[in-house]
């Protein structure tokens, strides 16, 4: 089988299934943890060199108070339930801002936990156009804005697995998704199963990846 070298994780549906089990939509957050770590641990013995995870963007944080903190400290738990593996974490996102929880800053740059290895990424108050450099300047005299990627230690991704049944990239890493191959579960991220993953490499390695080529 091929096995993409660099997988993209998008886990969404986290409010929706907690409406469907009779939780408030925050409180779906916290049950996204743990297949966080299946799928890690999946990555690792399919011997895939690269994850990354969507965590929460910028337009996230427009939402009700108690879901910011949620899907906050879930995010702050995903990251230091991983410490305890053998990766290399880096997480992403706009240090600069209120937003971005100060428990992560020392990920700003990569780490290297136990024996190291895969490369695991958090995408935490990230935004892609703040990712490719584009927000607008303060100082409007400033007729060029200098090219930059703020995502540069991150490599191209093979393949994208979206739960939640939505068809949209939602902003994630339009540089290194340029040439991805897409593939959506309509089932929520909290329901996950091993199954998910499998159907997505059994269906990956069905393409025919060209790379434009």
């Amino acid at each position: 089988m091929r096995v993409p070298e660099h997988i993209g994780i998008i886990p969404d549906g986290n409010r929706r299934w907690a409406l469907s089990n009779n939780m408030t939509k925050d409180m779906g957050y916290k049950h996204g943890i743990n297949p966080g770590l299946d799928v890690f641990k999946l990555c690792q013995k399919e011997n895939i060199k690269e994850v990354t995870f969507y965590g929460f963007t910028v337009d996230n944080t427009k939402r009700p108070t108690e879901q910011k903190l949620a899907f906050t400290q879930a995010c702050i738990d995903s990251v230091m339930l991983l410490t305890k593996e053998d990766c290399e974490i880096l997480v992403l996102g706009n240090t600069e801002s209120s937003a971005f929880p100060k428990e992560l800053l020392p990920f700003a740059t990569r780490q290297k936990f136990g024996k190291g290895g895969i490369k695991v990424n958090f995408l935490i108050h990230y935004g892609w156009e703040w990712d490719l450099n584009l927000l607008k300047e303060a100082d409007t005299s400033k007729k060029h804005i200098i090219p930059y990627l703020h995502s540069k230690d991150i490599s191209r991704i093979d393949l994208i697995i979206r739960w939640g049944g939505r068809r949209r990239l939602s902003g994630f890493l339009p540089a290194q998704s340029v040439y991805a191959d897409f593939y959506v579960i309509d089932n929520y991220w909290p329901d996950f199963k091993s199954k998910d993953f499998y159907d997505a490499l059994n269906w990956y390695n069905e393409q025919d990846v060209t790379l434009g080529g």
